[in-house]
């Protein structure tokens, strides 16, 4: 059985937990999700592979850092201690990864830049190079890239990789493709 951790700091995390479920049946896989909360949640359930969903970089910033949580310390340690682990991160959670603000070095090589595809106003969805449905919500723009480019709209980076690491600006969980999802899955075995 594979075991999904799920930051649980803001954002769209049901629809990643739906996805994830739907890309466990689609690779007729075992998976158990684990709603990751404070550190203690992850000290407590041993984890194969890590969601970081978007929402607001800073409110995650503060609720992660919390003295009562200490999530996202914990988080960055789990991921600094072995870079192939599994993570699928997007929106803010690619800002969280590309700009960590914890003193360590970024988790994917990539500048970023917060809302830089507008205000909530200019939200769009589009067909992106990689064939895939992105969901652009105040979405963080990359920078330049110096990891794997994973995909682009029109020629601009939208998606990054670093091993099992995969960054995106938009939302894979608000389309019916599970793709990503399938890849941090299969990231696993």
């Amino acid at each position: 059985m594979v075991v999904i951790g799920i930051a649980m700091l803001q954002g769209a995390r049901h629809a990643h937990m739906a996805a994830i479920q739907r890309a466990a049946a689609e690779l007729s896989m075992d998976i158990e999700i684990i709603e990751l909360r404070t550190m203690e949640d992850l000290e407590t359930h041993p984890i194969d592979a890590l969601m970081l969903p978007g929402g607001e970089s800073t409110v995650m910033r503060l609720r992660g850092n919390d003295a009562a949580s200490q999530l996202l310390p914990s988080l960055y340690e789990w991921m600094r201690e072995n870079e192939s682990r599994p993570v699928l991160a997007t929106c803010a959670g690619a800002i969280l990864l590309a700009d960590p603000q914890d003193g360590g070095e970024p988790l994917v090589d990539a500048e970023i830049d917060r809302n830089a595809f507008g205000s909530q106003a200019d939200s769009f969805e589009s067909s992106l190079d990689c064939g895939f449905p992105g969901v652009f919500i105040r979405a963080p723009r990359f920078g330049e890239v110096r990891d794997m480019v994973e995909c682009t709209l029109s020629g601009e980076v939208v998606g990054v990789r670093r091993g099992n690491r995969i960054a995106l600006t938009f939302h894979p969980e608000l389309s019916d493709d599970s793709r990503y999802h399938r890849m941090l899955l299969e990231a696993c075995v």
